[in-house]
């Protein structure tokens, strides 16, 4: 292999800081769809029902995902890790100001949430584009026994956006006043606008990095082989379904913890929405902090058996969340939020080299962004607009159920599924060394 052409610390800081502003657009987004999208983009509908509409277009970034997985992954696996992150980037953060410059329903009528769909579609795009390059980024350039830790700094991203987008929704709240109609008017769209500084930074990072010496290897590969599309259909078609599947309870936990319970803890449980943001903030910390020990821990004893572990934890956490959150107190609504970010951080922190680990290098970014998206879909994409519709109805206990039957689905999948800490990620999975396939075996 070729001398690295850039240094290590530098791949994982624009690794993680190109996840964190793709992700710091996306979960305000989240955030808006919970507190304020009812009021401003479908006011004729009634509270509750608004607040379902609303959710459901937070779920259809969700249908992009994969469209976005698959574009961007093409031209990922052919053109290269850095110009396609790049071109992620730009594109959430057009989509992003965007949203943040939308006018109303009460202005342009029908035209608001139409467009707002349009622009949330967009997101949902890049952000299908951005997971699996940044992770390849930092992936393809770390060392195999310490692939876990790096492979953790662009799962890092996420914590790091979801403490950003709370904090900085809290600081408008408090500079306008909570019950403010200017919260409502403008007060919103700052966190939006704000984020062009961001992406500003994250262009300048990723421009200082060189590609993958992984992905310059194989550039006669590439040449001579199908579309990466379909030769990762063809040849390792178990590995997306299974690497989606083990995610699903994931995402579930995630965005019901990030986007649905935000909107819980202001509604039902009757908490001020500078108390919920402040817990969100906290929250962050816990889940990234989470994420980075279950990343090196994964070094240590395999990523399948600490992925395993969080499934085996989300089916009983998933009954007990709301009769812990319906307490209707700051402390449990503390503890549901908490609880329920660490289980998924204990998952996502593996991820991040568990899944470029199963995919050959000419098709890696399409099959790991395919995998981890279907995970999306299957688990973010539902899950808080069904919670929201299960609240709305009454029915708590069947949003324990179904976080329940998530961390089942997922058990079974991790179960069918073989470790890949020692796979050498320049050869095919069938085509790991003993050491590998000793592995496989634990």
């Amino acid at each position: 292999m070729s001398e690295r052409p850039t240094p290590m610390r530098r791949v994982a800081f624009a690794s993680c800081a190109g996840t964190t502003i793709e992700f710091y657009d996306f979960f305000i987004y989240g955030t808006a769809a919970a507190l304020v999208f009812p009021t401003v983009f479908f006011p004729a509908l009634g509270d509750s029902t608004a607040s379902v509409a609303s959710f459901a277009t937070f779920a259809v970034a969700f249908i992009a995902r994969p469209l976005g997985a698959i574009g961007f992954g093409h031209f990922g696996d052919r053109l290269g890790r850095k110009k396609t992150l790049i071109s992620t980037l730009l594109l959430m953060g057009a989509a992003t100001v965007a949203i943040g410059l939308l006018p109303g329903a009460a202005t342009i009528g029908v035209a608001a949430p139409i467009l707002l769909v349009t622009l949330r579609f967009l997101q949902g795009l890049a952000v299908g584009g951005e997971w699996a390059g940044a992770t390849l980024l930092a992936a393809e350039y770390a060392p195999p026994n310490r692939r876990g830790l790096y492979a953790a700094f662009p799962q890092l991203g996420p914590a790091i956006a979801f403490a950003l987008s709370s904090g900085t929704f809290l600081l408008v709240n408090r500079a306008v006043g909570e019950t403010s109609p200017a919260f409502i008017e403008w007060g919103w769209r700052v966190p939006f606008v704000a984020s062009a500084l961001l992406v500003m930074i994250g262009l300048y990072v990723r421009l200082k990095v060189e590609e993958t010496p992984m992905f310059r290897e194989t550039t006669r590969t590439r040449a001579s082989t199908q579309g990466p599309l379909a030769a990762a259909l063809r040849h390792q078609w178990r590995e997306i379904l299974l690497g989606g599947g083990s995610l699903a309870m994931l995402f579930a936990f995630f965005y019901v913890g990030t986007a649905f319970l935000t909107s819980y803890g202001t509604t039902v449980v009757g908490l001020s929405r500078a108390t919920v943001l402040t817990m969100g903030v906290v929250g962050a910390v816990v889940f990234g902090i989470v994420i980075t020990l279950s990343a090196v821990f994964s070094d240590r004893i395999g990523r399948k058996k600490v992925v395993l572990a969080s499934c085996l934890v989300a089916i009983p956490w998933g009954f007990a969340l709301f009769p812990i959150l319906d307490r209707g107190t700051a402390t449990a609504f503390a503890i549901g939020l908490f609880g329920t970010l660490a289980i998924f951080a204990v998952s996502y922190g593996p991820a991040g080299a568990m899944l470029p680990e199963m995919f050959r290098t000419e098709y890696r970014y399409t099959g790991a962004g395919m995998a981890y998206n279907l995970a999306g879909v299957i688990g973010g994409g539902t899950a808080p607009y069904l919670a929201s519709d299960f609240a709305e109805a009454g029915n708590t206990s069947a949003i324990g159920w179904m976080l329940a039957a998530f961390g089942a689905l997922s058990v079974v999948c991790v179960l069918l599924m073989a470790e890949t800490r020692h796979r050498v990620m320049t050869d095919a999975p069938q085509e790991a060394d003993a050491d590998t396939l000793a592995a496989v075996n634990v």
